[in-house]
C-alpha cells in the first residue's frame, strides 16, 4: 500500500459502515498509535486494519475519536519523542507496535493505558508481570511462543533438504533473540543440523559474517525476530540470494520482498485484536484486567521465484500447507 493510498484510507474512515457495540460517549476520545517502523512494508495495511476494526466497533475518525499516528523508523530517541508527544496530546489510550515503541512509552508513562502487539516476550522483558495478569498500564498481543523458533529450522530443512548448517541471525541484546536461538539449538540435533549465531549489529558486519558462513557448503539462514532484522531486511534478502543460501524469515513481508520462505504470526490479526482491546479500554476496562494473548494463527508463505533462483524444487506436500505461494 502506497503512502498516498494509506492517507486516503484513513481520511475516508468516516464513510465506512458502522456496527456500534453500544451507545457512544459524547465527548471526542483520542487514540495514539506509535509504530516502531516506517510507512513501508506491510505496516500501512496493518494500521488500516486497526482503524477499520475500530470503525466496526463504533469509533469513527472525526466523529467520536481522533487517531494520532507516529512512525519511529526504528529510532529509539525518535520513539521517545513521539511517546511524549502522544501523551501530551491527551491520548486516552495508545497502541504500540513492537519493542521500540513499547519501551519508549513505558519509559514515559505508567498511567496512560497501552495496548501492544507483535511483542516477542513481554514477561521476560519486564513489560508485564504475567500473561494472565499484566499488572500495570500495558497489555496486548505477543507474536509467538518460543516453540515457533524450532519450527523455522524444520521448515528450512523441508524446503532445502541438503542444508546441514544454519546460521541464525539474531539481536544478542534482545531477550527474545537469545531465547529463539536457544530453542533452535535444542531442536537442531534431532534433525541433523548444525547451528551457529550471527549477531545483528551493523550492515557491514552482517555482510562479512554471512560471506564467511557461505564459504562452506550446505548452509542456510534463519532470520529471527528483531527490529534490526527489519531494518536490514533488504540487505539480508540480497545477501541470501547472492550467496545462494536458502533462508527462512519470521514475517510475511520478507517473502513478498524476495525471500524464500516465511512462517510467522498473522500480523493483521494482531492489529485487529489491538483495536478490540482499545475499544474495551475506551469503554472502561483497565489494561490489568485484560490478559496478554498469544497468537491463534500463523501463516506460511513460499516464494517460488526465489526457490527457482536457488535451484530448489519445493515439495508438493509443503506447497499444500502454504497460506500463500508467490509465483
Amino acid at each position: 500500500m502506497k503512502r498516498r493510498q494509506f492517507i486516503t484510507l484513513l481520511g475516508g474512515a468516516a464513510a465506512w459502515p458502522l456496527a456500534a457495540r453500544a451507545q457512544q460517549p459524547k465527548r471526542m476520545r483520542r487514540i495514539g498509535v506509535l509504530m516502531s517502523g516506517a510507512i513501508e512494508a506491510d505496516q500501512p495495511a496493518s494500521v488500516a486494519a486497526f482503524v477499520q476494526t475500530l470503525e466496526r466497533l463504533g469509533w469513527a475518525e472525526g466523529r467520536n475519536v481522533r487517531i494520532d499516528i507516529r512512525w519511529a523508523r526504528g529510532d529509539h530517541a525518535q520513539a521517545r519523542t513521539y511517546a511524549e508527544e502522544l501523551i501530551a496530546l491527551g491520548s486516552d489510550v495508545i497502541m504500540a507496535t513492537a519493542q521500540v515503541a513499547l519501551e519508549a512509552l513505558l519509559q514515559t508513562t505508567r498511567d496512560v493505558p497501552i495496548v501492544f502487539n507483535t511483542i516477542a516476550d513481554p514477561v521476560g522483558a519486564g513489560y508485564v508481570d504475567t500473561l494472565a495478569r499484566p499488572g500495570g498500564n500495558a497489555t496486548g498481543f505477543i507474536m509467538f511462543d518460543y516453540s515457533l523458533a524450532g519450527k523455522w529450522l524444520q521448515l528450512l530443512k523441508q524446503i532445502a533438504p541438503n542444508v546441514t548448517r544454519a546460521a541464525v541471525l539474531r539481536d544478542p541484546s534482545f531477550a527474545a533473540g537469545v531465547g529463539q536461538f536457544a530453542v533452535i539449538q535444542s531442536v537442531a540435533p534431532s534433525i541433523g543440523m548444525e547451528v551457529s549465531a550471527i549477531n545483528l549489529r551493523d550492515p557491514a558486519e552482517i555482510e562479512r559474517a554471512i560471506a564467511r558462513f557461505a564459504g562452506s557448503p550446505n548452509g542456510g539462514l534463519i532470520v529471527t525476530t528483531s527490529a534490526l532484522s527489519f531494518l536490514n531486511r533488504d540487505l539480508i534478502i540480497a545477501l541470501a540470494a547472492r550467496h545462494k543460501l536458502p533462508a527462512i524469515y519470521y514475517r510475511r513481508y520478507f517473502a513478498t520482498l524476495g525471500g524464500l520462505i516465511s512462517y510467522g504470526v498473522d500480523v493483521l490479526q494482531q492489529f485487529r485484536g489491538a483495536a478490540d482491546y482499545v475499544d474495551r479500554i475506551l469503554r472502561g476496562k483497565k489494561p490489568a484486567e485484560l490478559p496478554v494473548q498469544a497468537p491463534t494463527k500463523y501463516e506460511l508463505v513460499i516464494n517460488l521465484k526465489a526457490a527457482k533462483l536457488l535451484g530448489l524444487t519445493v515439495a508438493d506436500s509443503l506447497l499444500a500447507i502454504a497460506d500463500e505461494v508467490i509465483e
